[in-house]
């Protein structure tokens, strides 16, 4: 390899952000200021009093739903200077003021190595971002309207899953920086692989992403480094570890005992007569088949 290549190659592997950890000298002002102590009580980001590295291409945050996945992809795009509610750097519209300050009380260790672009995609406001690009787009303005570099088509006249991927295929670019909060809720099985494929590429081409999901098809990228984040804070883990492989890989292949065990003592009830003692105890006995599965295997 000449040195030239090597270089590049050198180059490509320096992440554009390697670590993000919490300053606990801003998040004690930040309590003080608002008086609330969230998200600051959140076990994932009181983790973060240490630096959590991330890998020079794929990230992936997992976890249950309240696990604060959201937040923390929040918390990161804000630092990285994104607007909280999506889009690239220069969005800035607020349609609901609930941005947290976690984003003001990280530290993001950012490389010599600029994105040439970025996006920060979030799924639950997706359809404000959207609203926003045609907002500037009716300003008069001699630069082209900015949906021709979404695809040229409004993305309000798309499906929520068209319309992720008219982002992906014409927004993302080479060397870019994207943060992902959960891009599967919009997208079929299909999608997500050719979501998976895009990555790939981009990758190739020098990209970083920070995905957060509970999508077993993106967790499975080759190489990726996958967080669990959950009551214990936030632990690294293997994709075969992950709640979603296991639990997923258990029903596919027994559905009918799996959906035995979950719908077990509800004959004869009425809906919303069942316990979260009933459904904790149906979700134990899932996840101990998929346990039982992997030990048989």
């Amino acid at each position: 390899m000449s040195r030239r290549r090597r270089a590049e190659v050198e180059r490509r592997l320096e992440p554009f952000v390697s670590w993000v950890e919490l300053d606990a000298a801003r998040a004690e002002a930040a309590q003080a200021e608002t008086g609330d102590a969230f998200p600051f009580t959140l076990p994932c980001v009181a983790a973060l009093g240490q630096r959590l590295a991330l890998d020079p291409f794929v990230t992936f945050f997992v976890g249950e739903n309240g696990s604060g996945k959201s937040t923390l992809m929040e918390g990161v795009a804000v630092a990285l200077g994104y607007n909280a509610e999506g889009g690239t750097r220069n969005f800035r519209f607020v349609t609901r003021s609930s941005e947290s300050s976690l984003g003001k009380c990280l530290r993001v260790a950012r490389s010599h190595r600029r994105p040439r672009t970025g996006y920060f995609l979030r799924a639950e406001s997706f359809f404000n971002a959207a609203s926003y690009i045609e907002e500037l787009d009716r300003e008069p303005a001699f630069a082209p309207p900015i949906i021709d570099s979404y695809g040229g088509r409004s993305l309000h006249e798309q499906s929520h899953g068209e319309s992720f991927m008219a982002l992906v295929r014409n927004r993302f670019e080479v060397s870019g920086m994207y943060l992902l909060d959960e891009p599967e809720s919009a997208l079929s099985p299909t999608r997500q692989l050719e979501l998976l494929r895009e990555i790939r590429r981009h990758c190739l081409h020098g990209s970083q992403f920070i995905i957060a999901t509970h999508s077993p098809l993106l967790l499975a990228y080759p190489g990726a480094c996958i967080y669990q984040l959950s009551s214990q804070g936030i632990q690294k883990t293997s994709y075969e570890e992950t709640e979603h492989y296991r639990v997923t890989r258990s029903f596919l292949e027994r559905p009918r005992e799996s959906l035995s065990e979950l719908f077990a003592g509800l004959e004869g009830g009425t809906p919303g007569e069942a316990s979260s003692t009933e459904l904790d105890r149906a979700l134990a006995t899932l996840r101990a088949l998929a346990d039982a599965g992997e030990r048989k295997g």
